[in-house]
């Protein structure tokens, strides 16, 4: 039996990608969680930002994200306070800067995101102190890390 399940923090995008398409990593990764094989985090900023997205881009996928929630509910974490935040607002916007903190509150062990600011600045997780991964990579990853064969590739 594998040990303790890997704890994620997603990022939006992910989210609303994974439900907009049922291919791909994003989808693979909210697969899995809904399997019971990750456990997600988000911040109640994160869950906001999706629900906003979905209903102003993709109320479609509505029904798609409430199942999700009622039947796979991540774990919450609650926003950063300011004083958080400021630490990367002079290396983030505020609202990245938000998402950021409240990641390295949380202590996941990925930060999964499809935000290349975050992704092509190596600066920012060595700050951090997160694995900070795109859905791909993490796929991979994961993969690798727990000796499956799936890869989560489409």
């Amino acid at each position: 039996m594998p040990g303790p399940k890997l704890r994620v923090f997603l990022d939006s995008n992910v989210i609303v990608s994974g439900i907009y398409s049922s291919r791909g990593a994003p989808a693979a990764i909210l697969g899995h969680f809904v399997e019971g094989r990750l456990r997600v985090v988000v911040s109640q900023q994160v869950l906001d930002e999706v629900i906003r997205t979905v209903k102003a881009k993709l109320s479609e996928a509505l029904p798609a994200l409430r199942k999700l929630l009622v039947n796979a509910p991540p774990e919450i974490w609650k926003d950063p306070a300011p004083e958080e935040i400021e630490r990367w607002s002079g290396i983030l916007d505020i609202g990245d800067a938000a998402v950021l903190a409240a990641a390295v509150a949380a202590q996941p062990d990925y930060f999964i995101t499809g935000d290349r600011h975050f992704i092509d600045d190596p600066e920012i997780a060595e700050k951090a102190g997160l694995r900070i991964v795109t859905p791909a990579q993490f796929v991979e990853a994961w993969a690798r890390e727990e000796g499956h064969d799936e890869k989560g590739r489409h």
